[in-house]
């Protein structure tokens, strides 16, 4: 059984503030990180049975969004949380800047084609949230075209969940220090250095306004059918923890089963 997800679900109505979030924070862990660790690997094994049950059954699927300041894990947590699930009916969507092609459409258009199917669970690193925070941090639309787009979002979601999408939306909460010596940490080992770019320095200095624009998006886009849960990433081990048990959370809560069997399988013998 998973721990409750309460404990980071963005109840809706609330006017969320990141200051009041430490992302430092092991609040409710089971222990030091050792302990965390050994409960992890229990989770991640019922999340192994839960997705096995969900493809089987073939009638729904679950959305996994995620969202975070650059560095703020949105890749490491994918590795780390799915790592013993079937592939096969696990699908990973990375958002990169929009195509021309995409461009010629409503905002929305290369995101509907990336929803999972029955039996899926859908992943999206970064996702439709860009266009209401990247946009509106670069002023690259006016404030009258990305603000109608918090709305556009909710009925978008919404009509996910009532053709049997589950969505669950995850923003992964970083201190700027943290960032600093992840930022380091890239830059040192030659093989992490093709994540750094001198461009990541330049949405560093924006810090501030992309807070503002997080927790307008997650105030404004928190629902009863598509949640937003803010998990305190300054620990990785933590996070990967807590990112588990929402998950398992949900989908226990969803309670997929197996099929039935064909009838008559009782006599079959296999020579």
């Amino acid at each position: 059984m998973a721990p409750s997800s309460d404990r980071w679900r963005v109840s809706p109505g609330t006017e969320l503030h990141l200051g009041g979030v430490d992302p430092g924070s092991t609040a409710g862990a089971p222990g030091d990180e050792d302990a965390t660790d050994a409960a992890s690997e229990e989770l991640r094994s019922r999340l192994e049975d839960l997705q096995e049950r969900l493809w089987a059954e073939d009638r729904r699927s679950l959305l996994l969004v995620l969202q975070a300041i650059d560095a703020g894990g949105k890749d490491g947590t994918i590795k780390k949380v799915f790592s013993g699930v079937n592939p096969q009916g696990v699908k990973v969507t990375s958002f990169k800047e929009p195509s021309d092609e995409e461009l010629a459409h409503d905002f929305l258009w290369r995101v509907h084609k990336a929803v999972p199917a029955r039996g899926e669970i859908g992943i999206f690193n970064r996702s439709h949230y860009e266009d209401v925070l990247v946009v509106r941090v670069h002023d690259i639309v006016p404030k009258s075209v990305w603000s109608k787009r918090y709305g556009i979002i909710n009925d978008f979601e919404h009509t996910l969940t009532e053709a049997g999408t589950t969505v669950v939306k995850l923003f992964l909460h970083i201190s700027k220090d943290e960032q600093a010596e992840r930022f380091r940490k890239r830059l040192d080992n030659p093989h992490k250095r093709w994540k750094f770019s001198k461009g990541d320095l330049a949405e560093r200095a924006r810090w501030d306004d992309y807070v503002a624009a997080f927790e307008d998006a997650i105030s404004k886009t928190s629902t009863e059918h598509a949640p937003w849960y803010v998990i305190p990433a300054d620990h990785k081990w933590y996070r990967d923890w807590a990112a588990l048990s929402i998950l398992v959370d949900t989908l226990e809560g969803l309670d997929p089963k197996f099929p039935e069997p064909e009838e008559g399988l009782d006599s079959v013998v296999v020579e």
